[in-house]
């Protein structure tokens, strides 16, 4: 069983991921990553380190929080890494758009709770 300060890293480096994504989203767009791939698997990489950052948490720590679709974010990380030819920046900028908006404040919380238990 991982301790729980390990859980608190985790949602640090999954909070740190989505700030390089919006921040790096306000400087390119879809059509400069998909003109230049170095830029668009840098963003890839953020939202792979979301997805393994979400597998290291514990089991207990998911089930706790059950709002937040750790399964779902989880499965997106075995996509990138393992079918990564189906990836476009699209794709990408829908997550950043439609999902890390409503994710962010979640991993605030859960942050600010795993504190708290310190």
């Amino acid at each position: 069983m991982r301790e729980r300060l390990r859980d608190k890293e985790r949602l640090v480096h999954i909070l740190t991921a989505i700030d390089n994504l919006v921040d790096g989203s306000k400087r390119y767009s879809a059509e400069d990553a998909e003109k230049d791939t170095i830029i668009f698997y840098g963003f890839v990489k953020q939202v792979e380190i979301i997805g393994e950052a979400t597998y290291k948490l514990t089991k207990e720590f998911r089930a706790a929080h059950p709002e937040t679709e750790w399964d779902v974010i989880e499965n997106m990380r075995h996509v990138l890494v393992h079918g990564y030819y189906t990836i476009t920046p699209h794709k990408v900028w829908r997550v950043i758009n439609n999902d890390l908006p409503l994710l962010r404040p979640q991993i605030e919380r859960y942050i600010e709770e795993e504190s708290a238990k310190q």
